[in-house]
């Protein structure tokens, strides 16, 4: 009977378990986002960098001149707020954050340190989840040439235009090279819910309105050689929470258990309904801290 017990549980938390990944995530990546805009506001304060209007990109087939470039300057710390990235086509509106490792990608779209920021002249890339932590990629499939993607940042407001997509191996850091030209870069995971492959999206800058015209440009510090993964940092790796989070589960299935095994009637209603409540409370925080300790995945 025990052992029958125990079966039954795990088979429901393995089931319990694909939601949240899809879903539960969200909640997450949900507070990192509203942190990093209350970060990004004070940033621009600071600054002194004053909003100003998206720019009109030109028309197709339009001579026009190049589009000015943001001067470069040192990026945010890890995990601090780079702007916030657009793309009509796809309803996307998100804070990117600076880094790619486990951590950054669960508050949202992640700028690969070691390329310029969005704005500034050569490649400028980021990577985001396709199927958890709100999924802001998860259409990028959707994208063809033509389409425009917005980014808002310290520097301004710059708007880029798709040329074109690609589907590589994951190890293929060749998309996220320098160029001569101002670009960006979009990386996720192709096929969706899977990481077999990256399926890459090339843009290029159209137009500008930078918030600092006249900021003369610094030297930026060496930057590290790009990789196609930031390797995990360690706090994301936090086995002994999990494994807490999982004897309280286990705990709490036992005397909930218990409980209405020895009630009756509506008393035995009312201990179930309150029992579920709190275990589902205490199964979302073990799934919370699992979650991480899983293998890297957009």
């Amino acid at each position: 009977m025990a052992i029958g017990r125990v079966v039954l549980v795990t088979g429901i938390l393995v089931l319990l378990f694909i939601p949240y990944l899809l879903w539960g995530t969200g909640l997450m990546t949900a507070r990192s986002q509203a942190d990093l805009r209350s970060q990004f506001v004070v940033d621009q304060h600071l600054a002194g960098s004053v909003p100003t209007k998206p720019p009109t990109p030109p028309k197709p087939g339009a001579a026009t001149g190049a589009p000015e470039v943001a001067p470069t300057i040192a990026p945010p710390a890890i995990g601090g707020p780079v702007g916030i990235i657009s793309i009509p086509r796809i309803g996307l509106s998100m804070m990117v954050v600076e880094g790619t490792d486990e951590v950054r990608l669960q508050a949202g779209p992640g700028h690969y340190p070691g390329t310029p920021l969005p704005g500034q002249a050569g490649n400028a890339a980021i990577a985001g989840h396709r199927t958890t932590y709100l999924a802001p990629f998860y259409h990028l499939d959707a994208l063809v040439p033509g389409d425009q993607i917005g980014l808002t940042t310290l520097q301004g407001n710059f708007v880029y235009t798709v040329t074109g997509s690609e589907v590589v191996d994951p190890s293929d850091v060749a998309v996220v090279a320098a160029t001569a030209t101002p670009q960006l870069t979009l990386t996720t995971c192709n096929p969706r819910f899977s990481a077999s492959q990256r399926l890459v999206v090339h843009a290029a800058l159209v137009a500008s309105a930078l918030a600092h015209p006249n900021v003369a440009p610094t030297t930026p510090a060496t930057p590290a050689p790009i990789t196609h993964r930031t390797p995990p940092s360690a706090s994301s790796k936090n086995w002994g929470a999990a494994i807490l989070w999982g004897v309280a589960v286990a705990a709490l299935t036992t005397v909930l258990w218990l409980a209405v095994r020895r009630t009756q009637g509506g008393r035995r209603a009312l201990v179930m309904a309150i029992g579920v409540v709190g275990w589902s409370v205490v199964v979302f925080f073990f799934f919370d801290a699992v979650a991480p300790l899983l293998p890297a995945s957009y």
